[in-house]
């Protein structure tokens, strides 16, 4: 058995306001139903268990690209938004942070009791992956977030994070049915973090006999296991700059988005309608819909959809956001009662950008390209979490709710 994944992360404060939360559970909600539609409950919980897939939709719905934050966020927003359709996606959220972690095995009896699956079973998988990130792995963080999704067949993925106060770090760490064989044995995928050093490791496989003895295991080396898993380590810099960008894979998305580029692709002249700011951040989040593993190497890319909480490396498109989710709800509903063309054009955003990145060339001053983003916000609905942005030549105000 194998964890899927692992995210170190910086810890930010912060909460997030209202009126972005509700945006982030609607395009939430929007993303994972045309992925469902589109690919199926089990590609759903596979990126979802992916560190790297978890970090770029996190940024895309408009979270600080790297923030420890981002988990509760996303956790929280699709607990809210998939719950209530849970019986039409086959989907259920459990758990989350603090207090409501602790009814995550209560919640899944439950759930058991209303589908079919065994709930205790699923309370079990619960409680030991648990058990294995906070006490047989003694790396020295303790968890204080568990979220279990499961699916109505028995697939199921957990998330949860663990923090490290005296260092501000947290460390998430993922789960994913699909690859466990044993609890006791090597159970993770991927652990994403730096090199801790010697740590107390209970489930590496060469750890059998110590389990059977009296769990004299203070000298086991986890080296192995960290070698092989998928690691993800994000820096402690608020502020995002050009070595984390892929910027010939920006660059694609930003040609593309150009009003009279999109009359080029046949295909994608249903999309003529949208302004080049709302295509660039729809190009953005169809890549989170049908983008393959090797495309989410770089986050915070992710980030120049919607902006991010803190302002990095723009204030909130409130316009954008809300343009983006309407277009997306929109064509999701079409392709569920056969409509399927304008469903098709935003999965064409995705293989057209990639194939403009096999020739394109990056010619943009990436401090150009920010400090132009950010002269722009204002026309989009842009907002911090205190105030709207004005027109910097007058008195507008360009307020989208």
């Amino acid at each position: 058995m194998k964890r899927s994944g692992l995210a170190d992360l910086p810890l930010y404060g912060g909460v997030i306001p209202s009126w972005l939360f509700e945006r982030m559970a609607k395009l939430s909600f929007a993303i994972v139903e045309a992925i469902i539609v589109e690919h199926g409950q089990q590609e759903f919980l596979r990126r979802l268990s992916d560190p790297f897939w978890f970090q770029s939709f996190g940024a895309v719905i408009g979270m600080n690209w790297n923030a420890s934050g981002v988990t509760t966020a996303v956790m929280s927003a699709l607990k809210k938004s998939i719950n209530p359709h849970s019986k039409r996606l086959g989907i259920y959220v459990c758990g989350g942070k603090g207090k409501h972690s602790l009814q995550t095995p209560s919640e899944l009896i439950d759930i058991g009791n209303r589908t079919g699956l065994d709930g205790n079973y699923l309370a079990l998988c619960s409680k030991l992956s648990a058990k294995v990130d906070n006490t047989a792995i003694q790396d020295g963080f303790q968890l204080y977030l568990h979220n279990f999704v499961v699916a109505d067949k028995g697939d199921w993925v957990v998330i949860q994070q663990g923090m490290k106060p005296d260092v501000s770090t947290a460390r998430r760490y993922h789960w994913n049915s699909a690859n466990i064989q044993s609890f006791t044995e090597e159970p993770h995928t991927a652990i994403c973090g730096e090199n801790q050093g010697q740590i107390l490791n209970l489930v590496d496989k060469d750890a059998q006999q110590t389990q059977q003895g009296i769990l004299a295991i203070t000298h086991e080396h986890p080296d192995k296991m960290l070698s092989e898993i998928k690691r993800l380590v994000l820096p402690s810099h608020k502020s995002i700059r050009t070595e984390n960008i892929d910027l010939k894979r920006l660059g694609s998305i930003l040609w593309l988005a150009q009003e009279n580029k999109t009359e080029r692709f046949e295909d994608l002249l249903l999309l003529n309608g949208l302004g080049p700011r709302t295509l660039q951040s729809l190009t953005l989040v169809s890549e989170i819909i049908h983008g393959t593993p090797s495309r989410f190497t770089d986050p915070a890319r992710f980030a120049f959809a919607h902006g991010g909480k803190s302002g990095y490396p723009f204030p909130i498109l409130t316009g954008t956001y809300d343009e983006t989710i309407s277009t997306l709800k929109s064509s999701i509903e079409k392709a569920k009662l056969g409509a399927t063309e304008k469903h098709d054009a935003i999965k064409k955003l995705t293989k057209i950008t990639q194939k403009t990145e096999q020739y394109f060339i990056p010619k943009n001053n990436f401090e150009a390209l920010l400090k132009k983003e950010n002269e722009d916000v204002w026309k989009y609905g842009g907002r911090t979490t205190k105030e709207f942005l004005r027109d910097p030549d007058s008195e507008e105000i360009n307020q989208s709710i």
